[in-house]
């Protein structure tokens, strides 16, 4: 039986395919479109939402892992959250911000407040079919740096701007063994990879 990953997002795959220890297919990879409208309010709405869609356009028996993953900060009343991925886009301007842009468009609305706690959420569910499934939450707790302090070049997303005191670094810091540790995915991957 394939498993399946509902994303086009590469990076997203490899990830977990490392945490989980399970090879993955994703539909970029297979040659087929996958863009589900992600209208839930929660995390956990839109990866089922993301999971069903592509349960049924495979129509078949194999078995489907999703997640929905964003940034809560508190001094923006957990926002971007559900939106992490198309925060900015609100601007309609017609360009779609880069990862690096939507850093900086939050560095620049956080501006000098001192209250920088937020958390990485993951939302992941394993499902069987769709009226049977195993859904996970976790999280990862941190601080948004300030606006000089964006560092390194790994992980994707607001990794640069996540700073985790537990290892002094931003989670663009740290190393791909060291993230799949301690991540809202990781977390939450290993729980799923224990049901698989």
């Amino acid at each position: 039986m394939n498993l399946w990953f509902a994303t086009n997002n590469k990076r997203k795959k490899d990830e977990l395919e490392a945490i989980i220890n399970k090879k993955l297919k994703i539909p970029a990879e297979e040659g087929f479109y996958f863009n589900p409208e992600e209208t839930g309010s929660t995390f956990f709405e839109n990866s089922l939402i993301k999971a069903k869609a592509l349960k049924e356009a495979l129509g078949n028996k194999d078995y489907v892992i999703s997640d929905d993953s964003g940034l809560c900060v508190d001094a923006l009343n957990g926002r971007p959250g559900v939106l992490s991925a198309r925060y900015g886009m609100e601007n309609k301007t017609g360009h779609v911000l880069t990862s690096a842009e939507q850093n900086l468009l939050l560095l620049d609305e956080l501006g000098d407040n001192p209250l920088r706690t937020a958390r990485f959420v993951c939302s992941m569910i394993l499902l069987f079919d769709n009226d049977r499934f195993i859904a996970v939450q976790q999280t990862i707790e941190g601080e948004i740096v300030g606006k000089s302090g964006a560092k390194g070049d790994g992980g994707f997303g607001y990794d640069p701007i996540f700073f985790v005191k537990e290892f002094g670094r931003t989670l663009a810091e740290i190393s791909s063994d060291e993230k799949n540790k301690i991540s809202h995915r990781a977390k939450a991957g290993k729980i799923i990879a224990n049901y698989i």
